[in-house]
């Protein structure tokens, strides 16, 4: 595995477990279409939440979040309606969220920020 798909791999854990601590329960993880991936899709409530992580380590290309640029949130929506295909008995609303995770150089949490419905 890549360096940068064991970091990718981390940060799925640490949102996932930082949403659930919030209450979210994670129903699916790594979904993929032909138009991209999904990181993390997740139950709020009644809501159905489809979560993109970006995890850095260092603040050299930006905050985490800078990286989803609206090309970026098309295919997440996009894959997103391919999986509400695939999974016809999910009803009720449904949205974005990012999960923008900053490590230190000994790959522990320096930063969390959970951005709504984006």
């Amino acid at each position: 595995m890549t360096y940068q798909k064991q970091l990718g791999a981390k940060g799925e854990q640490i949102a996932s477990d930082f949403l659930e601590s919030k209450g979210y329960r994670i129903i699916d993880q790594n979904f993929s279409s032909r138009f991209g991936e999904l990181d993390l899709v997740a139950l709020d409530g009644e809501d159905l939440v489809f979560v993109e992580v970006k995890t850095r380590t260092n603040l050299a290309f930006g905050f985490p979040e800078s990286s989803i640029t609206p090309a970026k949130v098309e295919k997440i929506q996009n894959t997103g309606l391919i999986w509400l295909q695939d999974h016809p008995e999910t009803t009720g609303d449904w949205r974005i969220d990012i999960i923008a995770i900053l490590l230190n150089t000994h790959q522990e949490i320096e930063d969390i920020q959970h951005f709504v419905n984006i």
